[in-house]
């Protein structure tokens, strides 16, 4: 069914009423068009140090297109993106230097190496694991990669190879492999995709823990129920546009966000008061996930 593109402003920046905390990211009126295509139009928001931002919206709303113009992956048309105040580098080989680190729906795990050795690769160039939220002084690459481990819970598989590892584990290794880099921007591409319950409360404890410590989090996810529970504020895309932006509450509640995923009248007569739908989710607190 055809959505409805909403009017509504985006509302970049810090939640009200909050501290203001200086920006980590700021995409600022972002637009990339492919061909005749726009996937983004005009997009603006802010992830603010230690703070954990959402981006949700439908197939194709242009999630996937803001992570890669961050990573320096498509160049666009138009607006600008900052690091800490700076310019991003344009350039996907310079992401580390500046303090950003992904993970990948496909997990990315190099085949026939071990945990160990899967986690140390950002490492091998000796321009990562030594830089970040932190400020400390250089570490060896695989003391640095065994104490990453280590703080996921992961101590015990160091020697194993990867692909023995259940899929949640091997999850939780593409994890450990983008944190080892110390970065003070974690972009994470569906991470609770595939997990089960009790994994997806392991997962929010994680990101929990990396924003307390300073990381900002910049997440791309479906699961609804994770999402609305974790982050600080959500971002929703529709069109390559920003229909809404604020609190997991407020978003929630605003209906041009149901109206984008579900495509009818936002009205919630006859819908015991449950929000939109994700992939078959309500966004709504009485929601199974």
């Amino acid at each position: 069914m055809m959505t409805t593109r909403s009017s509504a402003p985006p509302v970049p920046g810090p939640t009200p009423g909050t501290p203001t905390r200086p920006p980590c990211l700021e995409v600022d009126r972002l637009t990339v068009a492919f061909g005749g295509l726009t996937a983004l139009d005009d997009v603006s928001f802010t992830v603010g140090a230690g703070e954990t931002v959402a981006l949700i919206g439908p197939n194709g709303a242009g999630k996937t297109t803001v992570f890669n113009a961050v990573c320096g992956l498509v160049r666009p048309r138009g607006g600008s993106i900052r690091l800490g105040g700076r310019p991003a580098p344009g350039s996907p080989t310079r992401l580390v230097a500046a303090g950003v680190a992904r993970t990948l729906q496909g997990l990315g795990l190099f085949s026939g190496m071990t945990v160990l050795e899967n986690v140390m690769v950002p490492l091998a160039t000796g321009a990562a694991g030594t830089r970040g939220t932190h400020g400390d002084t250089p570490e060896d690459p695989e003391a640095a990669a065994r104490a990453t481990l280590d703080r996921l819970g992961l101590t015990s598989l160091v020697h194993r190879p990867v692909d023995a590892l259940s899929y949640p584990d091997r999850k939780q290794v593409a994890l450990a492999r983008a944190l080892v880099t110390r970065p003070s921007l974690l972009l994470l591409d569906e991470p609770a995709g595939g997990l089960g319950h009790d994994d997806i409360d392991r997962l929010a404890q994680t990101v929990r823990d990396v924003a307390a410590d300073g990381c900002s989090v910049l997440l791309v996810e479906h699961h609804v129920d994770f999402v609305m529970g974790l982050a600080d504020r959500v971002v929703v895309l529709d069109f390559g546009r920003v229909i809404a932006c604020g609190p997991p509450d407020e978003v929630r509640a605003d209906p041009a966000v149901e109206t984008a995923y579900l495509g009818v009248s936002a009205s919630r007569e006859g819908r015991d008061g449950l929000g939109p739908a994700v992939d078959g989710q309500s966004i709504s607190a009485e929601a199974a996930s």
